[in-house]
């Protein structure tokens, strides 16, 4: 039965020593019938069943689907019950063909025939109200005429015959069969004396037995070697009980245990009369079926059948009862809400029609109009105190590469390529290196610039000749050579992220070697470090403009948005991991906008009258004579 699935709740041995089924430990062995099982299987012989049917007398089990061997004539336990418990049992008969002329023989099986038959003198007394003469077993008065066993209901005598008598016949017409085989085998190879009796002993017959296959007057083989491959069939019959009395036994369908595993059994289920009066097949399960979506666990201590169904783990599914085990999706796929199918994943990244993507875009595109724009102001004003106090090709590299910067998260939106990856750290690193240094170099003229009234040929020289332009192409230079370094070693390349957002796979750029891009970020915050320390070294010079400080304060501000982006940066994933770069980069860029050009536009355009020579002399001679 475990091989084929079935799961038993129990497994007890009757008793079937006299008198043991009515001991108390025999009694508490009734509870196996009180079992949640509504089907109880019967192995045994007739004692068995007795024993059994004597201790569960009075008890209501009405609603249990019996399986019993044919062996047992159940319409015999009828008043052990209180109700027709045995109604819609299951039997398992070996299949036999009817034995020609058996049922014309029955019906004139009669006392007046057979007066020796003592049996059928009780069932003529009973049901045909005969009397018989003791003595001579004459029948006398009151009798139906022609009484037949045929005129009885089937629950009272069934004239077909049953398994056992088709057993008995079968034994003796093979025991008469081999003893004639025996005789005419005797007869031919021993000689005998005229008028003695042939002595036969029983052992002498076996041989005979065992080598006979008998063929019986239904056409039917019966093998009598135990060691030989049995090919026994079953008639599958339902015992129909009710009302009460009916006792019908119905042949429901054939068992062939020697036949393809498709074909051994057949039933017509609609023929069954079930005890429970439904005509749905009754279930006899320990657990419900996990559907589709769940898994069985097995309850611990208790059998195979016994589990709870619990959910699928994320992204796992299952699409058939009863499974031990849920299959996990395909990284390009995922389960769906009822996990019983796994369904294709959409592709998706940072693109331009995506509102995330629209807003970066356009504030990409609108600060660098904006910074477009404070340059053609600049431009313009060229000649005028403000703008060339502040070192106009300065000024103009400055502004020229923030209007880069600007648009550089431009390569960070829309479907990842190999070139784009490649391009948004190393154009990124490079465009701020410009920046950081232009300002480097700014605070490092204003210094040498207020520095000069003091003696030194030197610093002379370096302001006339320029040289803190020579920054900018040095750390530049610097990071070419630490972006040769990244691209020759480990350069970013297309990735996919399946995790980050459910249901999607996140084409991004993998950034390839993490340290690359933190040394890359590390030699910026060098730069941000290294003007901000310069820049405060000249925040009290006597500077009209406070061209110090607000380098120093962008410096500040600078360094304060890369330091938050890290770890927020590491704590996102997907696209926001590439809008969160994005928005760094614009925030920074912005700082540095803001905080330097800011102040000289407002003077430029909202307050000219500030930007004239005269004025500014006349605040420099009033600072000048303003007592210490």
């Amino acid at each position: 039965m475990d091989k084929n699935g079935v799961c038993t709740a129990f497994v007890e041995m009757i008793p079937v020593i006299k008198g043991s089924f009515f001991t108390k430990s025999w009694k508490n062995h009734v509870q196996i019938l009180e079992s949640s099982s509504n089907v109880i299987i019967i192995y045994g012989d007739s004692d068995s069943l007795l024993s059994l049917i004597v201790n569960i007398k009075q008890k209501l089990l009405t609603w249990k689907v019996w399986v019993l061997i044919s062996q047992w004539d159940v319409s015999k336990f009828d008043d052990y019950f209180m109700v027709d418990s045995l109604h819609g049992a299951l039997i398992f008969s070996h299949h036999r063909e009817e034995i020609p002329n058996f049922t014309d023989f029955m019906q004139k099986y009669n006392p007046s025939k057979y007066p020796e038959d003592t049996y059928l003198h009780v069932l003529w007394h009973m049901y045909f109200n005969c009397s018989f003469v003791k003595k001579d077993c004459k029948i006398v008065h009151n009798c139906l005429p022609n009484a037949s066993l045929g005129f009885l209901p089937g629950n009272i005598f069934d004239m077909a015959m049953s398994e056992e008598s088709y057993n008995v016949y079968n034994a003796v017409y093979a025991v008469a069969h081999s003893l004639h085989e025996m005789i005419l085998n005797q007869v031919q190879f021993q000689t005998h004396e005229k008028g003695k009796k042939m002595v036969f002993f029983p052992w002498q017959l076996h041989p005979f037995l065992r080598e006979r296959q008998l063929i019986n007057q239904n056409g039917a083989n019966e093998d009598l070697d135990c060691t030989r491959k049995s090919h026994v069939e079953y008639d599958i019959l339902n015992f129909w009980n009710f009302p009460k009395g009916l006792g019908l036994n119905v042949k429901v369908g054939t068992f062939s245990p020697s036949a393809p595993k498709e074909q051994k059994l057949s039933i017509s289920s609609n023929m069954i009369q079930w005890a429970t009066g439904s005509t749905e097949i009754p279930q006899s399960v320990c657990s419900e079926s996990c559907h589709p979506g769940f898994r069985k666990t097995h309850q611990e201590g208790r059998v195979a059948c016994c589990f709870d169904c619990i959910p699928c783990p994320e992204n796992e599914i299952s699409n058939e009862t009863d499974v031990d085990q849920c299959v996990k999706c395909p990284e390009t796929h995922y389960a769906n809400i009822e996990k019983i199918h796994c369904l294709q994943k959409t592709v998706t990244f940072l693109y331009y029609d995506d509102p995330l993507g629209k807003t970066l875009c356009f504030m990409s595109l609108g600060f660098s109009s904006l910074t477009a724009a404070v340059l053609v102001v600049f431009l313009k004003n060229r000649d005028t105190p403000i703008v060339k106090a502040n070192n106009l090709a300065l000024s103009y590299t400055l502004l020229i590469t923030l209007m880069l910067c600007f648009l550089c998260p431009l390569l960070f939106i829309g479907r990842p390529s190999t070139a784009s990856c490649i391009l948004q750290q190393n154009i990124f690193g490079l465009l701020f290196t410009v920046a950081l240094s232009t300002v480097l170099a700014k605070t490092i003229t204003v210094v040498i610039a207020f520095k000069i009234t003091s003696p030194g040929r030197i610093r002379r020289w370096l302001l006339i000749s320029r040289a803190p332009n020579f920054i900018i192409p040095l750390c530049t230079l610097l990071q070419v050579f630490l972006s040769g370094i990244w691209l020759t070693t480990s350069p970013p390349f297309i990735d996919k992220d399946a995790h980050s957002e459910h249901g999607h796979i996140i084409i991004i750029c993998n950034k390839g070697s993490a340290v690359a891009f933190h040394c890359n970020l590390g030699y910026l915050g060098a730069l941000a470090l290294v003007s901000y320390f310069m820049a405060f070294l000249s925040r009290n010079l006597p500077d009209t403009f406070n061209e110090a400080k607000f380098l120093a304060f962008s410096m500040l501000v600078f360094c304060s948005v890369w330091v938050t982006f890290l770890p927020v940066y590491h704590s996102t994933k997907g696209k926001n991991m590439v809008a969160m770069e994005v928005f760094s980069i614009l925030a920074s860029s912005t700082s540095l906008l803001g905080i330097i050009f800011a102040p000289k536009c407002y003077l430029i355009l909202l307050r000219p009258e500030r930007n004239s020579l005269s004025y500014i002399r006349d605040k420099t001679y009033a600072k000048s004579i303003k007592p210490s």
